[in-house]
């Protein structure tokens, strides 16, 4: 059976083929592959299982499906030499082409060229802002190099990637060195690990967000799940807090009171004092029990705050109509009542004195 095998190229891109040979490949070791329209020399980085596995799941790979293309042999000495003059002849090709570039006046940057191994195919990798029509300058170059040409465009991950570096750390570029996918940074991963927003204290060389960014991440957020959220109010022992600030690597959490005191209590002890109080609450008595309502205070306090006289109360409890009730009510209240402030009528209550909508007889309205 026919062994899968991922095979590295220069600039970091690998691809998947058929090694249908019986002695197994070793790692690192260089081979000759079907390339398009010839044969290309790239190093075994993976076989077997884990290239199986990688070839089902990495964004290169081919899915579920064997790959199409075929190992065709070991690579000798004579093949690896003339790989190795190809590749000091890439730098000359790409500042060749980036002449051409300016001379077509196109916007765009030419990161890297790379021959194929049987000189048949010359590819060039570019980044732009917009799309380019490059038409014209592929003919240019084609007629310059005498070979077939393709132009591939790129992101400015994709360029950091295939061109490498050091990082902050002091380590290559985990997209060079052992990344196999670029997966997207957001803003929002810097926000829940309470990170400085400044772009040029979390970005990269590449000018993006840094893809290490992500894995501690998942900690981050299932470790959040445990504390109360920031800005919430819990009625603890000593009354209503407010959480200010939650430690995730001390166990801690920052409170503060209404009266603007704050103290630094334990997430442990925190549950603790809202345990007690619930249970504390439920088995003692209700709330509504500790504190009277408005409306019980009213009713309780209504005839010490405002008797009716014997003489109102029985005129009310009689056949009178609702006119003449309200009118006892209002002559009973008003010695105790104060005096309603002015109201001004606005265009909807017409004038003072005049009901809405009505005009003099005359027809005329007031100026």
């Amino acid at each position: 059976m026919a062994q899968v095998i991922e095979v590295a190229f220069k600039g970091n891109r690998k691809e998947f083929y058929r090694w249908e040979a019986e002695d197994s490949l070793r790692l690192h070791a260089s081979v000759i592959v079907e390339a398009d329209r010839g044969e290309d020399l790239g190093r075994v980085h993976a076989t077997g299982d884990l290239a199986t596995l990688r070839c089902s799941g990495c964004g290169h790979g081919c899915g579920t499906s064997e790959p199409t293309r075929k190992v065709l042999r070991q690579a000798t000495a004579d093949d690896e030499r003339r790989a190795a003059q190809l590749r000091s002849q890439d730098e000359d090709a790409r500042r060749r082409a980036m002449d051409r570039v300016k001379t077509h006046g196109l916007v765009m940057k030419v990161s890297d060229a790379e021959w194929q191994w049987d000189r048949r195919k010359l590819t060039f990798y570019f980044t732009a802002e917009k799309r380019v029509d490059f038409r014209a300058l592929v003919r240019d170059l084609a007629s310059t190099f005498r070979t077939r040409i393709e132009l591939k465009q790129i992101g400015v991950r994709d360029e950091a990637k295939r061109l490498s570096g050091i990082g902050r750390c002091g380590r290559e570029y985990c997209s060079a060195s052992w990344l196999p996918e670029l997966r997207p940074v957001s803003l929002q991963v810097a926000k829940d690990q309470r990170l400085s927003l400044n772009p040029s204290q979390i970005s990269g060389a590449c000018g993006r967000l840094m893809c290490c960014l992500r894995y501690e991440h998942d900690f981050y957020v299932q470790s959040r799940k445990r504390f109360p959220k920031e800005g919430k109010v819990l009625v603890t022992t000593r009354g209503e807090e407010k959480v200010v600030a939650t430690d995730i690597f001390g166990d801690r959490v920052t409170l503060r009171s209404v009266e603007g005191e704050t103290r630094v209590l334990p997430l442990a002890e925190l549950k603790l004092e809202l345990e007690s109080r619930s249970s504390g609450l439920s088995s003692g008595t209700t709330a509504e029990e500790e504190i009277p309502t408005l409306a019980a205070l009213d009713v309780e306090g209504l005839d010490e705050v405002a008797p009716e006289p014997d003489d109102v109360r029985a005129r009310l409890s009689g056949d009178a109509s609702a006119a003449e009730r309200g009118a006892m009510v209002v002559e009973a209240g008003e010695e105790d009542r104060a005096p309603r402030p002015h109201r001004r009528r606005g265009r909807r209550g017409g004038r003072r004195g005049r009901p809405s909508g009505e005009t003099p007889r005359d027809g005329k309205r007031d100026e």
